[in-house]
């Protein structure tokens, strides 16, 4: 039961983080900051991706991928389309992973120690969901800021 809820939120949020993206009318105010506003779209958007591939994808699922966090905050001008095939894939993968999960799982402890005490499997899913919402907020009033005509 809980993780089809996982998946449902999982999956409309990710949606919700496309839409975003896909919604900047210049692809370049993707990669803008101003003011005190210090991390792009661009960037939180390879920051969610990067989070869910690693915390989902290799470490629930065995996907095998490797995370590199810092260029997720230092590369820039990746196309618009190349972040919306990312997420694409990251639907998917995490789909795939949570249909793996078994509900017995959920109450074992989460495999790596993330926080400074260990957590179970399905505390740390919904961190990860409350994460991605938190992060796609920000994008969203981003867009509304920086993407005007």
């Amino acid at each position: 039961m809980l993780t089809e809820t996982l998946k449902k939120l999982f999956n409309r949020d990710l949606k919700k983080l496309r839409f975003e993206i896909e919604s900047y009318q210049h692809e370049p105010n993707i990669w803008r900051t101003a003011h005190q506003i210090t991390n792009s779209a661009g960037n939180l958007c390879l920051h969610l991706i990067g989070n869910l591939n690693t915390y989902i994808g290799a470490t629930l699922g065995g996907s095998g991928y490797i995370r590199n966090r810092e260029l997720e905050f230092s590369l820039k001008d990746i196309p618009q389309k190349e972040l919306l095939k990312l997420i694409d894939e990251t639907i998917i993968i995490v789909d795939r992973t949570l249909d793996k999960i078994q509900p017995e799982q959920l109450d074992l402890t989460y495999p790596l120690l993330v926080f400074e005490e260990k957590t179970s499997t399905a505390f740390f899913l919904i961190h990860l969901t409350t994460h991605l919402t938190y992060h796609t907020g920000q994008i969203n009033y981003h867009r509304r800021l920086l993407d005007r005509g």
